[in-house]
């Protein structure tokens, strides 16, 4: 039989604090939670000091993950929600503007001079004084079209 052992508030509030160490000493956004949850489960045991460490270890569980859902359900919807959508997809942001060729479509192959890069195009062949439209983008290379 195992004997009761005697934890204290302050063992959870310690426990915290190491998970926001941690919090502090990786990348991401994890550790936070749970030192939440062990902030949380602390103050619990010093206002109800007769839980068992298995009922303490249950509410510590049980908070943890509601913590995580909850916040992931947050940054989620704020994801969406962004001025900016196209940010850090830098072709997706040239997608239906309209540039000169900067060397000819030969075989499907060409390529184009956007502000101060050279990209490469696939489209219909023509020559180098024809402006194309930009209709998509597959990896780094455009799909153009003929600009009438």
């Amino acid at each position: 039989m195992m004997p009761d052992i005697l934890f204290e508030f302050w063992y959870w509030w310690a426990f915290a604090l190491v998970l926001v160490v941690a919090e502090l000493l990786t990348p991401g956004f994890f550790f936070l939670w749970l030192a939440i949850s062990a902030f949380i489960t602390g103050g619990v045991l010093l206002a109800v000091p007769v839980l068992s460490l298995e009922f303490q270890a249950l509410i510590f569980a049980v908070l943890s993950v509601l913590s995580i859902v909850a916040w992931r359900r947050y940054a989620r919807a704020q994801s969406s929600h962004s001025d900016q959508p196209l940010l850090n997809q830098r072709g997706a942001q040239y997608i239906g503007r309209v540039f000169n060729l900067y060397e000819p479509i030969i075989n499907g192959q060409g390529k184009i001079k956007v502000d101060d890069s050279i990209w490469k195009v696939q489209g219909q062949d023509c020559d180098i004084s024809t402006r194309v439209k930009i209709t998509g983008i597959r990896g780094v290379v455009f799909e153009v079209e003929h600009a009438d």
